[in-house]
């Protein structure tokens, strides 16, 4: 019997797909000590929370809910609390931590996740604060476990950290630097998954298009490889990846939509402005129009695909010209769907020391033209899914109707339909009756 036997445990995620995949190796891992889950930090001996440090509200809600667990403390003072993720990598915020919030126990990064249930049990027995952060690592620890969020579909990380250097950007950072797991090791994970009854995986990264993995016979295998291999997995159906960096989507991997039939027919593909001028600002490497002939070859090469992105307003320096050609983009490529982001100010990144920072009721003014530009959009795309049959992926039930299930089509159209709970996990064909904003209604044919 280990010092966490029996523990229960409360993990609260803020962020990206990568902070979730984190959250589920630090559940696996507890669980593997004999730790329980239990739904609320009221309820646990434990609590992580796991940070993001890219959105600003995800900043807010982190200091407001860690300002709750001093309650919870007092009541008990054997809770222990803990704090991870990209926000810890930052010194700043760990020092402000220690200052200001003396009842967190356990402070660790990205970097050393795999240490948690070491550091923890080093809490209960000697009864004292661990602070550890590491600035980087040139190893990739395998073989971690994972309690997954999701039963029948997975995430996978192909690869860690960032080499980008965006100047609104605190990834590289918070990550470090660009390593690529092998693919056989990919390969191996994604092989257990289907055996444990997964049939979709998301392969992660922060930018996946670089990867840049090593063959066990030392020959190189890039992202369009690695998605050949898996795409010959028995059993696996579906194929997705998050997130891809325009200036290293390549005519193979646009070719590999072709050829690989598990390769869902979407994309997100993040363009953040529609203006040269602030994409040269970013460091983002590529051009509007260097942007919109990606988009040009792959609708030439699958008519079909999905496509959705980000969207920063507000970016220093921005004038209404600039902002005019982002809305002038987002016309001519016609999104699915997107993610908008008023810029904020990240310290330690080159964009937080311009000097020609927009005000804030110009950012909102802007966002909010943007955002219904888009819907408009996106409105318009999914009304002409009507009397289309799409094949779901049954997720679960709806939040709004336990009566309803609720899944995703290849393109990522999330779908609303009345059926059986017994189908979750299924494919499904669902003939779409309705198309909404933000997603579609159907009927099981």
């Amino acid at each position: 019997m280990t010092l966490l036997e029996g523990k229960k445990y409360n993990i609260i995620t803020f962020g990206c797909q990568m902070n979730e995949h984190d959250s589920e190796t630090i559940s696996g891992m507890l669980r593997e000590k004999g730790c329980i889950e239990v739904p609320t930090k009221e309820e646990s001996d434990i609590t992580i929370i796991n940070t993001c440090s890219i959105r600003e509200n995800a900043d807010k809600r982190f200091f407001g809910t860690l300002g709750q667990l001093k309650k919870l403390k007092k009541k008990n003072p054997d809770y222990v609390a803990c704090v991870c993720g990209c926000m810890m990598q930052q010194e700043h915020v760990t020092d402000a931590i220690k200052k200001k919030y003396p009842w967190v126990d356990i402070i660790f990064g990205t970097h050393n996740i795999d240490r948690f249930p070491a550091l923890l049990e080093n809490v209960y027995s000697e009864k004292q604060k661990v602070l550890e952060i590491l600035d980087d690592r040139e190893d990739i620890v395998e073989g971690l476990p994972s309690k997954r969020l999701y039963r029948h579909k997975a995430f996978v990380n192909i690869m860690y950290g960032c080499n980008n250097f965006c100047t609104y950007c605190i990834v590289p950072y918070t990550r470090g630097r660009e390593k690529s797991r092998r693919p056989e090791d990919i390969a191996d994970e994604v092989r257990r998954l289907v055996a444990d009854d997964v049939k979709e995986v998301t392969l992660l990264g922060q930018n996946v298009n670089s990867y840049s993995g090593v063959r066990a016979d030392g020959s190189s295998c890039d992202f369009a490889d690695l998605i050949y291999i898996l795409n010959d997995i028995e059993g696996l159906e579906r194929i997705r990846f998050m997130t891809s960096h325009p200036k290293d989507l390549s005519d193979k991997l646009i070719q590999a939509y072709v050829d690989c039939n598990k390769l869902c027919n979407y994309i997100h593909l993040p363009v953040q402005a529609g203006s040269s001028r602030v994409l040269k600002r970013m460091n983002r490497k590529y051009s509007r129009e260097q942007y919109l002939e990606l988009v040009r070859k792959l609708r030439e090469a699958v008519p079909e695909i999905t496509i959705s992105t980000d969207i920063i307003v507000g970016f220093p320096g921005e004038t209404e010209e600039d902002f005019e050609e982002t809305l002038s983009l987002v016309k001519e490529v016609h999104y699915d769907s997107a993610f908008t982001f008023l810029y904020s100010v990240r310290k330690g990144t080159p964009a937080a020391e311009y000097e020609d920072q927009i005000p804030e009721d110009i950012k909102h003014e802007r966002f909010n033209r943007l955002v219904d530009i888009i819907n408009e959009g996106s409105a318009a795309k999914n009304a002409q899914y009507v009397g289309r049959v799409e094949k779901v992926l049954v997720e679960g039930l709806s939040k709004k109707n336990e009566n309803t299930l609720t899944g995703r089509t290849e393109g990522f159209k999330l779908v609303d339909f009345p059926g059986d709970k017994s189908l979750i996990g299924t494919m499904v064909d669902v003939e779409i009756t309705e198309g909404k904003t933000f997603s579609l209604a159907g009927r099981i044919r």
